[in-house]
């Protein structure tokens, strides 16, 4: 897939709190961000790590409604970042993009478990 038919995806311009971290990393530590838009198969968001186009990360959010449907639903997703635009951003952040390779639904507590795979 092209990054044009990614473009096809529905993206919602909505702050979305999640965490992350750098797979390839033993020692990486989990950081906070907010999206500034998503789709089910990318997000774009800001932050001051210094990240490489290539780098695989481990992305933990709430799907919001707008986009996994009726209800929102956690998920915990592996993506890989495509995109890197230098002090995009107040305080000299980076704009990340980041296609997402895969993502499953994370069950709550007592629900059972519970998967769900999205993109591709």
């Amino acid at each position: 897939m092209n990054s044009r038919e990614r473009r096809y995806d529905t993206r919602v311009n909505i702050r979305v709190p999640f965490r992350f971290r750098v797979l390839n990393s033993p020692d990486a530590l989990e950081q906070a961000a907010e999206s500034e838009n998503i789709s089910q198969r990318g997000i774009l968001f800001a932050t001051a790590l210094p990240l490489k186009v290539g780098t695989p990360l481990e992305v933990s959010l709430k799907m919001p409604r707008e986009l996994a449907g009726k209800y929102s639903s956690d998920v915990k997703c592996v993506a890989r970042v495509v995109h890197v635009q230098p002090n995009a951003f107040l305080g000299g952040k980076a704009g990340i993009g980041v296609h997402i390779e895969r993502y499953e639904a994370v069950a709550a507590a007592g629900a059972g478990a519970m998967e769900e795979r999205w993109a591709s």
